[in-house]
């Protein structure tokens, strides 16, 4: 009897149902409870940030499993320096977008600064509109240990919650953009604080610049998925803004972005030939014209 190799026996015994995560085909959306299966089977799996209907599509075709509507569209699409500005109403515009987009993709809404804050009462005001208005499957806030009560009755009122740790953009004002969990005094604090979200109910936990070594560790002992940016290979999942990873981004990428195109060249190039043609009276031709 010829022996499968491992990927393919994993992805044998999920072909129906939800499949595996990635590029697998099905008539349903994936779930959290899907999520949940791939981490024990060992399964790695992509998310990308996606902010309208056109381009979540694309990378629903694609077979990505998960997208995050991040509030990183404050840098990326809405000119806003950091991802503070960015508002509730923003989030819940963009994310119900990316919801008509896709088919298959679980969908994550972030809630953005200001609105859990406060407490487990405002975070599951906020969180509401995300799934009822917007009709994402989750959400997502930042925050360990402090965020544990929100985290808590999120879950406990059936809205499914993944956490973010390590760098936190939310609050780049107090703690600036640089690497978390260095030392061995911030290294048991991220500890605690993922072992924190996993206790208050969290699918998923988002480890953002985190030493690989620490990111590792926190994988081998959570039961939940990590999803990694800048925290190495050894995470469950990887996670990158779209418009970062595709070039479309201007300026200089931190170090753990890898580009896979260059976007932003090649929309140069042809706003540049369309312009050109219409300055020199070549466009539009016969075969664009209307009679």
């Amino acid at each position: 009897m010829t022996q499968l190799p491992a990927a393919q026996t994993a992805q044998t015994k999920t072909s129906d149902g939800g499949k595996t995560l990635y590029g697998g085909k099905g008539t349903r959306r994936i779930t959290v409870r899907d999520i949940a299966a791939a981490k024990e089977r060992g399964e790695k799996w992509p998310m990308l940030t996606a902010y309208d209907a056109m381009t979540a599509s694309v990378f629903d075709e694609a077979g990505i499993p998960v997208m995050l509507v991040g509030d990183s569209a404050g840098n990326c699409h809405l000119g806003y320096e950091t991802t503070v500005p960015v508002t509730l109403d923003e989030m819940t515009m963009l994310s119900a977008a990316v919801v008509r987009g896709t088919s298959r993709a679980l969908i994550v809404g972030d809630l953005p600064f200001g609105s859990y804050q406060e407490g487990p009462v405002q975070a599951l005001r906020s969180a509401t509109r995300l799934v009822k208005e917007a009709g994402v499957q989750a959400v997502k806030l930042e925050g360990g240990e402090r965020s544990h009560e929100q985290i808590r009755l999120l879950v406990e009122s059936g809205i499914p919650v993944m956490a973010h740790i390590g760098l936190t953009p939310q609050s780049v004002n107090a703690m600036g953009y640089r690497v978390q969990g260095r030392g061995e005094e911030a290294a048991q604090q991220l500890l605690r604080d993922a072992k924190a979200v996993q206790d208050a109910g969290a699918f998923a936990v988002v480890l953002e610049l985190v030493p690989a070594e620490l990111a590792a560790e926190v994988t081998r002992v959570l039961h939940i998925p990590t999803v990694g940016i800048g925290a190495g290979a050894e995470t469950d999942a990887q996670v990158l803004v779209w418009t970062d990873m595709l070039g479309l981004t201007g300026g200089r990428m931190p170090k753990f972005v890898k580009q896979y195109a260059n976007l932003r060249e090649v929309m140069g190039n042809a706003v540049k030939a369309f312009a050109e043609e219409v300055v020199g009276g070549t466009f539009p031709q016969e075969e664009h014209s209307v009679h």
